[in-house]
């Protein structure tokens, strides 16, 4: 099993629950904020809203 698999596996598995995603993205967030300094918090909250637009543009 390639990466290719593994992408198409997981849009599939997402198709349809794209906001219960972000919920568990949020969730991920404030669970690696609780647990690191504040110097990370920015970085953390980078990653989420690049994963939530990724988010988005696939449901197009």
């Amino acid at each position: 099993m390639g990466l290719d698999d593994l992408v198409s596996k997981a849009k599939g598995a997402l198709g349809g629950h794209e906001e219960q995603a972000k919920d568990a993205l949020d969730k991920a967030a404030g669970a690696v904020k609780a647990r690191t300094g504040d110097g990370t918090d920015a970085k953390v909250d980078d990653v989420v809203e690049k994963a939530k637009e990724y988010l988005d543009e696939q449901k197009r």
